[in-house]
């Protein structure tokens, strides 16, 4: 089981050049298939009259959620390169688009796979890797009276409130780290009366 994962802070650009031919890089911290799926739409809108739009993403903690594509490019040249550096860096939720601009000259298949991966692995240079943590989202209902209790154990335990409602009764949504889930849960039903 993961309890922690690496993957970018923010979106980063690299270009790489060969032949003529220039390969323009961007990198997109994502959380879902449908967001990585739009960066791609925005970038082939952007960069219409590029010949290539060649991408790579793995998704989820284990990076279980992935796809690469070589758009057009000869099989295994553009998305797998691009793939390989997710993977050496053990990157996920990381989306990465090459955008690539015939240059006139043809590179054959070990120079389209260096073009790749050399423009993936600047963008990834360009950006800041940053360590997560897995959390998982819990619902807590619990007394009023039990408050300062229930806030000292969501602070001890690193938890945080997505959502939170108040009267006689609480409801709150938060966002519990996985590997203090089990601990968490023990001692948050103790404080609801549920032990």
């Amino acid at each position: 089981m993961t309890y922690d994962y690496k993957t970018i802070a923010a979106s980063a650009t690299g270009v790489f050049k060969d032949k003529g031919s220039k390969f323009l890089s961007f990198a997109f911290p994502v959380a879902t298939e449908e967001e990585a799926k739009e960066q791609v739409r925005k970038i082939k809108k952007e960069y219409f009259d590029a010949r290539h739009h060649c991408f790579a993403y793995r998704i989820g903690a284990d990076g279980e959620l992935w796809r690469a594509s070589d758009d057009g490019e000869p099989s295994s040249t553009g998305g797998k390169p691009i793939l390989g550096q997710l993977l050496s860096r053990e990157l996920t939720n990381v989306l990465v688009v090459v955008v690539r601009y015939f240059g006139g000259t043809l590179l054959g298949v070990p120079g389209l796979i260096n073009a790749y991966r050399s423009a993936a692995a600047d963008a990834l240079d360009n950006a800041q890797t940053v360590a997560k943590t897995v959390q998982e989202i819990i619902t807590l209902t619990f007394p009023y009276n039990h408050m300062n209790a229930m806030m000292k154990l969501l602070k001890e335990e690193q938890a945080d409130i997505r959502t939170q409602q108040c009267d006689t009764e609480c409801a709150f949504e938060v966002a519990v780290p996985l590997r203090k889930k089990e601990k968490f849960l023990q001692q948050a039903r103790k404080l609801q009366g549920n032990n």
